[in-house]
């Protein structure tokens, strides 16, 4: 008799979502306390825990490890040699999207004010930038830049895509990460939605802040240390730069630190896939890896074989 496969999971709601499937065994572990005995096929670590927890797998044998992130900075070092690490891509892109472009809209129209108006009953209908016919550059053009540039779309912006390399695609030319310094210039709104890693850390430093023109916007809904937050203070406290930050270095913010009272800085508290969109694609997610591990075939978002 073949044996069940035994996937791991961290909380009793996603056992509950996957629901019994045959010639499977699901088993509850966060990664805190002692770790199941015996063969773990598929294990799903809680969402947003730190790199540092998948410590815990040491001397478990473990086949696959199903992310419920998509970013993996910082899983290398401490994942166990032999595990391989699957990311949760499909699963965020459309709510991080979402909450650009709503972070746009908010920092253009000027809704934050509007709230703190409404507050003391100020009525103030001075006119506000649009998002129509701004010139946007997304650096990094993976599945969240993907996302964002078809929400964009829409509302009639001019978008300019940017990854890591030059390529063309049916919509035209994708520009380089080489052409930075030439892009920053032009446009009104930069979006950043580059993982983090050892090239992309501290990209938006002074140097890349003093090229975007005189009241442009940057949106960061990547990687907080993929900004220099002393110098995106520096350029927002002078009024010359806005910001729209989902993410911050470091974080959670302190609640007293000046990127909080900074006029022009609208920041959430990295929350671009914690929408009810995620659940259920996280679901399917974890259902499509189990068929696949049940038939024999190679699991989809391996990002470290």
């Amino acid at each position: 008799m073949t044996a069940p496969l035994r996937v791991c999971l961290p909380d009793q709601k996603l056992i509950d979502a996957l629901e019994p499937m045959d010639g499977v065994e699901f088993v509850l572990w966060d990664l805190s306390g002692p770790a199941p005995e015996g063969r773990v096929d598929l294990l799903v670590p809680g969402y947003m825990g730190k790199p540092t927890a998948l410590a815990a797998l040491e001397g478990v044998d473990v086949g696959l490890v199903q992310s419920q992130s998509i970013g993996y900075d910082g899983v290398a070092s401490v994942l166990p040699a032999g595990v391989t690490f699957a990311n949760a891509a499909g699963v965020h892109e459309t709510s991080t999207a979402e909450l650009a472009v709503g972070m746009m809209i908010a920092s253009q129209r000027g809704l934050l004010d509007f709230v703190r108006n409404q507050d003391g009953g100020t009525w103030d209908n001075t006119q506000r930038p649009s998002l129509a016919d701004r010139r946007v550059l997304l650096v990094g053009y993976g599945g969240v830049g993907k996302a964002i540039e078809a929400r964009l779309l829409p509302f009639e912006t001019e978008v300019t895509r940017m990854a890591s390399r030059s390529r063309e695609d049916d919509r035209g030319t994708i520009h380089g990460i080489d052409e930075l310094y030439e892009q920053l210039p032009l446009h009104e709104i930069v979006v950043v939605s580059v993982p983090l890693s050892e090239a992309t850390e501290r990209l938006v430093d002074a140097k890349f802040l003093a090229a975007m023109p005189d009241g442009a916007l940057l949106v960061n809904v990547a990687r907080g240390p993929v900004a220099d937050t002393d110098a995106l203070l520096a350029e927002a406290s002078s009024g010359r730069l806005r910001a729209a930050l989902d993410v911050t270095d470091p974080e959670p913010l302190p609640a007293d630190h000046p990127l909080w009272t900074t006029p022009g800085v609208l920041i959430t508290p990295h929350v671009g896939g914690a929408s009810s969109a995620m659940f259920p694609r996280m679901v399917r997610l974890v259902r499509k890896q189990i068929g696949l591990l049940l038939d024999g075939k190679d699991p989809v978002n391996v990002v470290l074989p």
